[in-house]
């Protein structure tokens, strides 16, 4: 669908003018089929019917703003835990529920996920069937086809999840995760005029895995919460589009959290979902983008959740 004809879906009924710009959690836990949607108009919070095809946590998403939001691979615990090559896709606004053909390359969990809005979705690292990996999966959004990067990442990791993030038409970050056997610092970039990588000389302020990422495209990438493997973070690590810069955010999240999600409404706010403290948490905390001020939801998740995975229809990207 051509993006001025998927922004015009995209008002609402009865000539009401409201704009159905969201944001999405899905997944998590034990591997749950929940999609929760919070419209950015107003916060409220609705569960999808639909769900998805099958319940996973430790996804990575990545969204085609004004057309669709990906879930792809992730994993249903149990004796063994089953990863899935699986990758559902939902269409805006109806968020009807279409599964890909073509799926991963290999069944995976612990990815992280990143977007070229109206160009192309990725999906890099995560942990098959035995050891981390350093594969980099693109899916084009005219056909949904996938090709595999010969880049990849600089290092193997994932499992209990790096996370990206996306300044369109620009760049897109994967950053963190568990690499071997340890956190990692390490921010990979991708430019998307050519798929090249390169590795940010800042990094984070601490290796960690379990973290996630959101975006103001244009301006700023945000990587929050984590893991170090002797502590769980607050932490929110900065990143400035025009040169990489890295600060750390005066705020953070209401409390130490890992194994949380991010999504944003582009120029407006970022979220952050669900994760482990000392148990799972339905907590969402907001970031203006105007400030980095935090408020937290009245709302929350639908059910206390970790390790599930966001995606958004951001109205600046449409």
């Amino acid at each position: 669908m051509p993006l001025g004809a998927a922004k015009a879906a995209l008002f609402g009924a009865a000539g009401s003018g409201a704009v159905a710009y969201a944001g999405y959690f899905a997944g998590g836990n034990s591997g749950i089929t929940t999609v929760d949607r919070f419209l950015f108009a107003d916060d409220s919070r609705t569960t999808l019917g639909t769900g998805l095809s099958v319940g996973r946590r430790g996804g990575g998403c990545f969204a085609n703003a004004g057309v669709a939001g990906y879930f792809a691979g992730g994993n249903t615990s149990g004796a063994p835990d089953t990863r899935h090559t699986t990758v559902d896709k939902f269409a805006f606004p109806d968020d009807a529920r279409t599964t890909l053909g073509t799926g991963l390359a290999t069944a995976s969990d612990g990815m992280a996920g990143m977007s070229n809005s109206g160009t192309a979705g990725y999906v890099g690292g995560g942990y098959y069937p035995t050891t981390y990996t350093d594969v980099v999966e693109k899916f084009a959004f005219s056909d949904d086809g996938r090709t595999t990067l010969g880049t990849g990442l600089s290092v193997g990791r994932g499992a209990i999840q790096g996370t990206g993030m996306s300044n369109s038409g620009t760049a897109g970050y994967i950053a963190g995760g568990y690499a071997t056997s340890a956190g990692s610092a390490v921010v990979d970039k991708f430019a998307f005029s050519d798929d090249s990588r390169s590795t940010l000389g800042t990094g984070l302020t601490a290796a960690a895995w379990g973290l996630s990422g959101f975006s103001n495209s244009g301006t700023a990438g945000y990587i929050a919460g984590g893991y170090t493997g002797a502590a769980r973070l607050d932490r929110v690590d900065k990143f400035a589009f025009s040169d990489d810069s890295r600060s750390t955010l005066g705020t953070g999240l209401s409390a130490t959290l890992y194994n949380v999600a991010c999504m944003a409404n582009s120029g407006t706010a970022g979220y952050v979902g669900g994760g482990y403290g000392t148990g799972a948490v339905s907590t969402v905390n907001k970031f203006a983008f105007s400030d980095d001020g935090r408020t937290t939801l009245g709302t929350g998740l639908s059910v206390a959740n970790n390790s599930l995975a966001g995606f958004a229809n951001s109205e600046t990207l449409v």
